[in-house]
């Protein structure tokens, strides 16, 4: 393929997707410390409550859960509840609670969506078939973009066999040591 061909590939699919490319970034970084804290929500309200939970896990039944948002006064849409780790977790578009089974003891969390960041956060959540799709396309396109990129300079000191190829191995390394020490 001609050098005027791959920096056309390579150009037009850089335009094409540097939107999503600054996206993926961004939410990504997000991602990445998201066991710190929650980029894509902040906490409105804590609110302690006490309840009486059916002694036998099986009696928590979507009936029971409805009627419990509904005596703690919660109007959201549910999503999913579960009993894990001897707690009650419900969980709803904006609010959370969460009980202890033995104790009858919890919270009520209140939060709104952080704008802008909460959206592109999606971007990397999101079980969208089409969405899926579309970002393998994304994936394949990343690839070529690469690809273009070394073979675009293939004269002179800065080409890709005199010296870059050495800089793509410094790149893949650390990734291959992370994968064999810390996983």
């Amino acid at each position: 393929m001609k050098t005027k061909q791959l920096r056309a590939i390579h150009r037009d699919l850089g335009y094409f997707y540097v939107g999503l490319i600054i996206s993926f970034a961004f939410s990504g970084i997000l991602m990445n410390h998201r066991s710190t804290w929650h980029p894509d929500k902040y906490t409105t309200e804590i609110k302690e409550i006490q309840v009486q939970l059916p002694e036998n896990k099986s009696d928590i039944s979507d009936t029971f859960v409805e009627n419990l948002a509904n005596s703690l006064h919660i109007d959201d849409k549910l999503k999913r509840h579960m009993v894990r780790r001897g707690a009650l977790r419900l969980m709803f578009n904006n609010t959370e609670v969460e009980i202890d089974v033995k104790t009858g003891k919890g919270e009520i969390i209140s939060f709104i969506k952080t704008p802008f960041i909460s959206q592109t956060m999606i971007l990397h959540k999101t079980n969208s078939n089409w969405w899926i799709y579309y970002s393998d396309i994304f994936g394949i396109s990343l690839i070529i973009i690469a690809v273009t990129g070394i073979l675009l300079i293939n004269k002179g000191k800065f080409s890709f066999k005199n010296r870059g190829w050495k800089l793509a191995l410094a790149g893949l390394v650390f990734p291959i040591v992370f994968l064999l020490c810390f996983l």
